[in-house]
């Protein structure tokens, strides 16, 4: 593996990063263990490389986020980049300019890379094919969200030292999360078998074509899972009423201890946020001895740290 501090030649063939489902196990394995040897930079007294010294990321968040985008803005302080925040709310878009216009003009300024989260799928692919910066994809609607798959992977390694062999369910909104998507095709690519598990409305019809295990009760789903990820239930983006009430649906697929007590002695608890305590999960897991819902928040700047980094290097422009 290449040392991040240093223009070592990095074995990566990758301009973008537009999903986990076009990527090979080695690429993953890279981007994992790149990340390990940003994570002791957190540790240090002036937390700052300057290796982007230099360069510059496009943050383009056309929807709401937190942790994302906050998280992608210190990986890149921390690399010594510039960075560049922009939002759709009031912008050119709102005021009828496209999106591929508004991408050309902020190209203008000369961006290095473009890390993009959009409500509509595909978008990311598409500013990948019309301008000539790196695309990093931040989320894009109910797709794919690379960047939370591979910190996840990331946090599960930490623990477990392997994703082979592990058994992870993942529980809650399946039909509306992009997160669910990019984890079943990074852990099973990586050997793990995954579970998913949701109210019949909530888990896609054709759920059962992806190479994961659908079940519709939380119990089955647990039982004797190395890793439980629960999932927001995403009010905002239905339609229609998909169940009685958030009452209902904590009783029936909300993760409690009697629940979690299922799963292996050694399980860990995590929530890509944000989180809806009493309605997913009850606050005695959430803050309980197996949670690691905070390290996910932390791991995820090394992780976009590393990401940076190896796009940046294929570039031709680490520092």
């Amino acid at each position: 593996m290449a040392n991040p501090e240093t223009s070592e030649t990095v074995a990566w063939s990758r301009s973008h990063l537009l999903g986990i489902a076009d990527l090979e196990p080695a690429e993953i394995e890279l981007l994992l263990d790149t990340a390990e040897s940003f994570e002791e930079v957190a540790r240090r007294p002036i937390k700052k490389v300057p290796t982007l010294r230099g360069r510059t990321v496009l943050n383009l968040f056309f929807e709401a986020s937190t942790r994302t985008r906050s998280s992608f803005e210190l990986a890149e302080k921390r690399l010594s980049a510039d960075s560049l925040n922009f939002s759709g709310s009031g912008s050119a878009l709102s005021k009828g300019e496209t999106l591929i216009d508004t991408a050309r003009n902020l190209e203008a300024m000369s961006p290095d890379l473009v890390v993009v989260r959009h409500q509509h799928p595909g978008v990311p692919h598409l500013l990948a094919e019309r301008i000539d910066a790196g695309i990093i994809n931040a989320g894009d609607g109910a797709h794919e969200h690379p960047t939370q798959a591979l910190l996840d992977a990331y946090t599960i390694r930490s623990h477990k030292k392997t994703l082979k062999g592990l058994t992870v369910a993942i529980v809650g909104d399946i039909e509306h999360s992009r997160v669910v998507r990019s984890n079943i095709h990074l852990l099973t690519k990586m050997g793990s078998t995954v579970r998913v598990a949701g109210p019949r409305t909530l888990v896609p019809v054709h759920m059962d074509a992806m190479p994961v295990e659908v079940h519709h009760e939380v119990e089955s789903a647990v039982e004797d899972a190395d890793v439980v990820m629960m999932l927001r239930v995403q009010l905002e983006r239905h339609k229609r009423a998909l169940f009685p009430s958030v009452r209902e649906y904590f009783r029936l697929f909300g993760l409690t201890e009697e629940r979690l007590s299922r799963a292996k002695d050694d399980v860990i608890v995590m929530h890509p946020g944000p989180m809806n305590r009493g309605v997913e999960i009850d606050s005695a897991v959430a803050d309980g001895p197996y949670s690691v819902i905070l390290e996910q928040v932390a791991n995820g700047v090394a992780v976009r740290m590393a990401i940076l980094y190896l796009l940046m290097a294929m570039r031709g422009g680490e520092a």
